[in-house]
């Protein structure tokens, strides 16, 4: 298991940016590819980005592309939301995830069944 723990959500107002970090530890983190999802009031969890475990290859759903940006460090064990543009129905709490398997890398939209390692969420709240 890999224990994950997410920072950096915060107020801010539509138009602004912010970048969420998610630590790793427990296990080998540069193997898995990771994921970001977040989860509306009311709404279901929804997939919002995954990057391979390289690094290399990155996938965002369409509601956010153009305008987050997910990247990771593996010497830091940690992967990064930079999120611009932010509008208010960006308002959300924010999860990172890793993938159950090592060396696969998911393709299209990120599903949550295929993540077996959730930190405890951040709080993003967008005003208008």
């Amino acid at each position: 298991q890999v224990q994950l723990v997410e920072s950096g959500g915060g107020l801010v107002q539509a138009g602004g940016s912010l970048r969420l970090s998610c630590a790793a530890s427990g296990r080998t983190f540069r193997s898995y590819a990771m994921a970001w999802f977040r989860q509306a009031p009311g709404k279901e969890r929804e997939f919002v980005a995954h990057i391979s475990w390289g690094g290399g290859s990155t996938y965002y759903a369409d509601s956010v592309k153009g305008r987050f940006t997910i990247s990771r460090d593996n010497a830091k064990n940690t992967v990064y939301l930079q999120m611009n543009s932010l509008k208010p129905e960006d308002t959300a709490v924010y999860y990172c995830a890793s993938h159950k398997n090592s060396w696969f890398n998911p393709m299209g939209v990120g599903r949550e069944a295929d993540f077996g390692s959730w930190g405890q969420g951040t709080q993003v709240t967008v005003s208008s």
